[in-house]
């Protein structure tokens, strides 16, 4: 009965994720309410209530189901003990374009949070939400580049706090401007040669040198 109780619990949960995600991409995020995603979703507010906390709590578990398949390489990257950390940030990186490109869950909601997202007053736990975000997602990048440093895979006199930038905004800006012109090129085609062309800024940039 119990184990039951979890599986119907789980199954709301979902079908609330799928009904935002619905909403979010059709309406926005600021001019979709919890009573529509509740209506799509067949179930009562406070079965959203119980889930989640605000729309943030929403979007976040939606991010999260994404990062999933990619959590391996990123933590092999990361691992002091991993002799090819670069490789695997290269292999990381290639995955995430081509899960873009290719699986629609995903460009979805890419979609919502870079475009359909209005950070509002009403939206400010989404913004602190996103900005804790990217600073932990900067301090994975430090982690790896530092491990592909120690490896000798990228120069010893690598400016790491702004190679972190230089290589954060190079993906943030490859996403955010395919998601707006999609047909603009191919980025399942294009995304070992995007990536490598980011290593080699690492690799021979003089301006990323302290």
């Amino acid at each position: 009965m119990v184990r039951r109780t979890k599986e119907d619990a789980q199954k709301t949960r979902s079908q609330i994720l799928e009904a935002a995600e619905q909403a979010f991409h059709q309406r926005g995020m600021s001019r979709t309410t919890l009573a529509e995603i509740a209506t799509i979703a067949g179930v009562t507010r406070g079965a959203i209530y119980w889930h989640f906390s605000n729309k943030a709590d929403l979007i976040q578990a939606m991010l999260d189901s994404l990062h999933e398949p990619l959590d391996e390489l990123a933590k092999a990257s990361e691992s002091e003990d991993e002799i090819d950390p670069l490789g695997y940030m290269r292999l990381l990186l290639i995955k995430l374009f081509e899960q873009l490109a290719l699986d629609a869950k995903t460009r979805r909601i890419n979609e919502i949070l870079l475009h359909k997202c209005e950070f509002t007053d009403a939206m400010c736990d989404l913004r602190q939400q996103r900005q804790s975000v990217y600073l932990a997602i900067s301090g994975r990048i430090e982690l790896s580049l530092s491990n592909a440093v120690r490896r000798g895979q990228l120069p010893a006199e690598l400016n790491i706090p702004r190679a972190v930038i230089s290589l954060h905004g190079y993906i943030d800006g490859i996403v955010a401007q395919w998601l707006l012109v999609p047909d603009s090129f191919n980025l399942a085609q294009e995304a070992a040669a995007l990536v490598d062309a980011a290593l080699d800024m690492l690799r021979l940039s003089p301006a990323l040198r302290c």
